[in-house]
């Protein structure tokens, strides 16, 4: 291709074109509009939210919906510091995503100037690769570069530049866009896990979030029928694997399944596939410690920097969760899987029939030995309905094609069990940055890019009211319709939980207030709003609002009013009972004089 005359945003909206980049997240401002003004020309829908923290989330909702890369732009100075939050989300969700970040002028940077800060210092740990735009020439390099490292990472990428750079006209070759083919793994590591797992008696198949970007959702069904091994998955990954399937167990870690936890205790290989074994997704629950230390572990990652990192492995193998799992599939000897094939078979229907017992008779929370806060929610509020009565109301509502989303926080956490899937891209959750406030806006981005298919998201009252500013935006004409559903119980619950365990019941900062209608502010913002008291009332208010979601384009909010029972707390591993040494008193406390 020949040179160009160009303006540096001709220039940077053509290299958004050539990668198919046609949506935007975030907030209008001076710094970006001489490219945002080229949007609708270009085909690239800017959707313009109410905070650019949940534009960030959006972004990703969008992404992980549909595997198609979205980008995020904002205002020099505070807007972009508003995408800290939902940047890093996206990291350790390895969603490919583009960060624009339009930088104070050159001219004025270090002058203390209007909306100055050093946004690539602030991004620095935040995103899988960053780069500055030094000279308005570059403009178009540079950005098919960040954009193309995104795409490699599967994770957010930066682009900075200097405001002052647009509006220049520049001489430049439009660069090419090249793509590598994703590794298979060494041929070593491959023969070595197919003979691990060809005399084991036990497998078992971990399914992580690499299944799922990488479509392998069939090549690890082909290989957990050959072995007839059962397959969890990591924790918040509930669509990694087929939830019909009479070999899936379930979700691991939080709040996971017990028919999971149980059968991976029994493995003597376990194939992490497309799994970075982040700690999180493995730590005891249920006070069942089921992690198999005795047994071959066999990790694949795209990322060779996350093998082994967390759990000694015995293979290690660099590549596509895909290929990977093909190429040991073909490497089987022809007994594989035929060792205690029979009772395997048992075992796994036995702890799943046991389970799904348990979840379908489970109401109520147990409390930990010396304390009664669940005890006491009941005795208080006899009449209301728990957040385990809400879950199986729930998902008797849930279509099997529907997209959720899943917020951080206790309600939403006891919900881990209760979904399932039949494909990949359908459940969406914080991941291991554990951000408030995904859950609105997540849903919201994958109904853009999904607008044929019923979508429902899922929030604490707490971590709801992070991002309920979006109410004010999805009400346009131009959204599309969701459902979302909101537990309300007063309290920051995962919180509340640590203080009965830990601080005597000596709650601060953990309660919210009751005055506030979720269901008045969605009517006030021209949207449906409901409340739900029992789990009959839920299951008929959710159908008749994700009916009004795809044959009407009405948004309906559902407040769950359920009582203030908390389920197990987020982090037994890191808690411990304070003691008292020196002593804190009031009166130690010097008042300063003011103005």
């Amino acid at each position: 291709m020949s040179k160009m005359k160009m303006t540096t945003e001709e220039a940077f909206i053509k290299v958004l074109q050539m990668h198919g980049i046609d949506s935007a997240f975030g907030i209008i401002g001076s710094a970006m509009m001489p490219v945002t003004d080229w949007f609708p020309k270009a085909g690239i829908t800017f959707w313009d939210c109410g905070h650019e923290f949940s534009a960030g989330m959006m972004a990703d909702g969008f992404t992980r919906a549909s595997g198609k890369m979205s980008m995020m732009v904002g205002q020099n100075g505070p807007g972009i510091a508003n995408f800290v939050t939902p940047v890093k989300t996206a990291y350790w969700n390895h969603t490919p995503l583009l960060l624009i970040t339009a930088q104070a002028a050159n001219m004025t940077m270090g002058q203390g100037g209007f909306q100055e800060v050093p946004q690539i210092d602030m991004f620095e740990d935040m995103v899988a690769y960053q780069e500055e735009v030094l000279h308005p020439s570059r403009i178009a390099e540079v950005l098919n570069r960040v954009i193309m490292r995104a795409k490699r990472a599967s994770a957010p990428a930066q682009i900075n530049i200097p405001r002052d750079f647009w509006t220049q006209v520049i001489d430049i070759e439009l660069p090419p866009i090249i793509d590598f083919e994703r590794p298979t793994g060494g041929e070593e590591a491959i023969t070595r896990a197919a003979e691990l797992l060809s005399n084991a008696k036990f497998p078992v198949i971990l399914n992580g979030g690499g299944v799922v970007i990488g479509g392998a959702i069939e090549a690890s069904k082909a290989l957990a029928e050959r072995l007839d091994a059962p397959v969890c998955c990591n924790y918040q990954h509930n669509d990694a694997f087929p939830g019909s399937h009479p070999l899936f167990v379930g979700p691991l870690g939080y709040n996971g399944s017990k028919a999971g936890m149980k059968v991976i205790s029994k493995a003597d290989v376990v194939l992490a596939l497309g799994n970075r074994l982040n700690p999180f997704s493995t730590l005891p629950c249920y006070g069942i410690d089921y992690w198999p230390t005795d047994a071959a572990i066999i990790q694949v990652d795209i990322n060779p920097d996350r093998i082994g990192l967390t759990k000694p492995i015995t293979v290690g193998i660099v590549g596509d969760a895909k290929k990977v799992a093909n190429s040991i599939l073909g490497k089987l000897s022809p007994t594989a899987g035929d060792a205690d094939r029979e009772e395997r078979k048992a075992v796994v229907k036995k702890a799943k029939t046991d389970w799904d017992k348990d979840l379908a008779t489970m109401d109520h929370e147990e409390d930990d030995l010396g304390t009664t806060w669940n005890e006491r929610c009941q005795q208080r509020e006899p009449e209301k309905i728990t957040a385990r009565m809400a879950w199986r109301a729930i998902k008797a509502a849930l279509p099997k094609e529907a997209i959720i989303s899943s917020d951080i926080g206790n309600n939403c956490a006891i919900g881990n069990a209760y979904p399932d899937f039949e494909e990949g891209r359908k459940y969406l959750a914080p991941g291991m940055f554990g951000s408030c406030g995904y859950g609105f806006p997540a849903i919201l981005g994958a109904k853009i890019a999904k607008p044929d298919v019923p979508v429902v998201g899922f929030a604490g009252d707490g971590a709801f009211g992070i991002s309920m500013n979006e109410m004010t935006a999805c009400g346009r004409d131009e959204w599309p319709a969701i459902t979302m559903v909101i537990f309300r119980n007063y309290q920051w619950g995962a919180e509340k939980r640590n203080t009965t365990l830990w601080y005597h019941d000596n709650f601060v900062g953990t309660e919210l207030n009751p005055k506030v209608s979720y269901t008045d502010i969605a009517k006030a913002c021209g949207l449906e709003g409901v409340q739900a008291t029992t789990m009959e009332d839920l299951t008929e208010k959710l159908n008749t609002a994700i009916k009004a979601q795809m044959e009407e384009g009405k948004t309906t909010f559902i407040e769950v009013m359920t009582n203030q029972e908390l389920g197990e707390p987020f982090r037994r591993d890191a808690m411990t009972t304070p003691v008292t040494v020196a002593g804190i008193d009031k009166a130690d406390m010097h008042p300063q004089k003011g103005a």
